[in-house]
Order: C-alpha cells, then structure tokens, then sequence
C-alpha cells in the first residue's frame, strides 16, 4: 500500500466518507457566515429583542426535534436521496431570506435552513456506520467532527468581511447568496461521491416503536449522557457574563474570544489520537474521561478569578471533546444494526428535550447565586459519570 493509502486508510477517508466531509464544510459554511448574524440582521430589519429570543428558542428546539425525521428520512429514502433533500430543504430556506428582506421571512426560512446541521447528522452517522467496519467507526465520526470545525472557523470571518464591505442589510444578504451558491455546490460533491444506496427496512413511525430502537444499553449511556449535558447546560450561557463580569478581574471581549479559541484549539488537538487509540482499545474507557472533563469545568470556572486561571479553565473545557466521537461511535454500536440512524435520531431527540429543561434551569439557580449554578452543574457532572462508570458498557 502507498503512502498516501496508508494515511486515508488511517484516517477512514473512503470515497463516500470523502463526499460526506466535502458537503459538511460546503454546506456548513455558508451556515456559519449567514446563521451567525442572524439577530444583526433581524434587528437591521425592523425585529425587536422579543424577535430574536424567538429565533434562539425556535434554534434550540428545532434541534431536537428534527433529529428524529433526519433518521427516518436517512433509512425510508436511503442515505444519499435523504441529504439530497435535507440540502434542499436549506437552499429553500436561503432562497426565501435572500428573496424577501423582512423580518417574518427570516423567521420562517430559518426553520428551513436551521435543519441542516440536526437533520442530517443521522444519515451522516448512517453513513460512517456502512461505510466504514466497526475499528474505524470512531475514527471516521472524528474526521466529521474535526472538518466540522473548520466552516466553524472560517464562516463568521467571511461574513463579517460582507457586512463590513456592504453593511448589515446587504452584507448578510450577500452571506445567504453565498451559502445558497455553497450548498449547491455541495449538493454536486455529494451525487457525485455518496454511491446510492438502497434504502433498509422500513423504520417505524409510531412513538413506542421509535422509542424501542433504544437498547437497554443505549438508555443507560442515554441517561448518563442526559446528566452530563445538564452540568454542560445549566451555566452556558453564564459563562460569558461570569468572565467579563463576575470575577475578581473581568476579562476583556478579546481576550474573551481568545479562551474561546484557545478551547478549540485544544480539542482540535486531541481528536485524532484519541480516535486512534479509541479504535484499537475500546471506547468506554473515553467517554468515562470525557463525563470527568465535562464535571471538572464548573468547578474550576468558580475557583478562576483571573485571565491566567481561566486559561487553565478553558483547556479542560476543550479536552471535554476527549472522547465526544467516541461517545457518537458507541451510540452506533449499541443501536440495532438494520435501524442505525433511526435510532441515533431517537437517541438525540430524547436528550436534547430534556437537556433544554437544564438550560432553562439553568436561569433560575443563576439567580440565586453563581456559586449555586456552578456547584449544581458539577453535581449533576459527578451523577452523570458515576452512573456510566457503574451501568455502561461497550457492549451492544
């Protein structure tokens, strides 16, 4: 084998895998350089405060509940017909905004172009899943997260180049031309390099029935992983306010930014190794690290007054990615074999409906006291991983 075939070997990149990659940093570009200064260009268009709370809480929950159709889709259609239409689906939702520059338009093509990322993230696991054979599961769902990052990156940096060239109104315009011209793009990588596939068994449509595709080993990781996002959840939004306002000495917007970026850099760094070693040795072992990461968080934010501890703060925050594409692998091993993404898609809607509960909990023990948000997010951390130390398994 060649060099460079050794090295796509390694890092799980077959044809299909390749194409799914291209369309996640096509796609996900234009997302992030329009979706990014949505309320920007919502107040530019006349909303109001009560506007964009809307369009946060419409985000949040499309998020959950639009999992469980991006399953159904990626086994009743197949894979590579179900991206055709969930890429659809968010050039409709571009086009509207980009057609009609008012605020109401911007609200209903949202809830078309916001269901890329969480309808498609099923098939995109179905994919890995038949692609790739189970030692390189984790491996593949890696290179999904890590290419993630980089529309991430670079999208918000192209957007804001267009509203400081043409201004708030036509600049974000310009973003929702690009990412309409982005995702078509996308859309040729995709029937060029996904093969078609035959769709598998009917997936069921019933709630009960859905429901049931989680094995007695994913409700255990479930409920573990439900814990671990209420200590993620219950500060989030606080965090920010907690380092500019809160502590001892306030950090300043920039250097606000530069924490940020100092925890994606840290989980950028880790992801590949971790992978590697998760493949050949059991993916347990790094999702119970990664709960450990997710717990020591909070705790250490309330002992961090100063820029210098922060640092230290935010490393921990990105090495809680330690064992994310882990986690991903293992819910694909543990799902039934001939409903793969239907039960991925179950398994995040159930989760994402009760973690939006913490985050709105979340308010409440904020004003009560900082500490008390803090210490009740590293409580259910502790619960979180103690749970799946004891009750979960590899095993499917």
């Amino acid at each position: 084998m060649t060099r460079s075939g050794r090295l796509f070997t390694f890092l799980a990149l077959k044809r299909e895998t390749v194409g799914l990659l291209l369309l996640v940093i096509l796609v996900g570009l234009g997302e992030r350089m329009a979706e990014r200064f949505l309320p920007i260009y919502l107040l530019a268009l006349g909303g109001g405060p009560w506007v964009i709370g809307l369009l946060g809480a419409m985000n949040n929950l499309l998020s959950a509940l639009y999992s469980l159709p991006g399953g159904y889709l990626a086994e009743h259609f197949g894979i590579r017909k179900s991206l055709l239409i969930i890429n659809l689906t968010a050039m409709t939702g571009y086009l509207l905004v980009i057609l009609i520059p008012r605020w109401e338009a911007v609200l209903v093509g949202a809830i078309l172009f916001l269901a890329w990322s969480a309808l498609s993230l099923p098939a995109s696991m179905g994919l890995i899943a038949k692609a790739l054979p189970a030692n390189k599961r984790t491996m593949g769902v890696t290179m999904h997260s890590l290419v993630k990052r980089i529309p991430m990156a670079l999208g918000p940096i192209m957007g804001g180049v267009c509203i400081d060239r043409f201004g708030e109104v036509d600049g974000i315009r310009l973003s929702f031309v690009m990412a309409l011209v982005l995702a078509l793009m996308g859309l040729f990588a995709q029937q060029r390099l996904i093969p078609d596939d035959r769709p598998g068994p009917t997936p069921p449509t019933a709630p009960g029935q859905i429901l049931a595709l989680l094995t007695p080993n994913m409700r255990r990781l479930l409920v573990s992983d439900i814990l671990i996002r209420f200590c993620e959840h219950i500060p989030y939004a606080f965090v920010v306010v907690w380092c500019m306002k809160n502590i001892a000495q306030p950090v300043t917007a920039v250097e606000f930014g530069l924490l940020t970026s100092i925890e994606m850099a840290t989980a950028v760094l880790i992801y590949l190794p971790v992978a590697w070693m998760a493949d050949r040795t059991g993916k347990k072992p790094f999702v119970l690290i990664t709960f450990l990461f997710f717990t020591a968080f909070p705790l250490m934010l309330l002992h961090a007054d100063s820029f210098g501890m922060l640092v230290a703060a935010f490393v921990v925050r990105g090495l809680k990615e330690f064992g994310e594409p882990a986690r991903k692998a293992l819910i694909l091993d543990l799902a039934p074999p001939d409903h793969r993404a239907a039960a991925f898609g179950a398994y995040y809607l159930v989760r994402d409906l009760f973690v939006s509960l913490g985050a709105l909990g979340g308010a409440y023990l904020w004003q009560l006291g900082p500490a008390v948000n803090l210490w009740t997010a590293t409580g259910f951390g502790v619960a979180g991983t103690l749970w799946f130390a004891l009750r979960g398994t590899d095993d499917s």
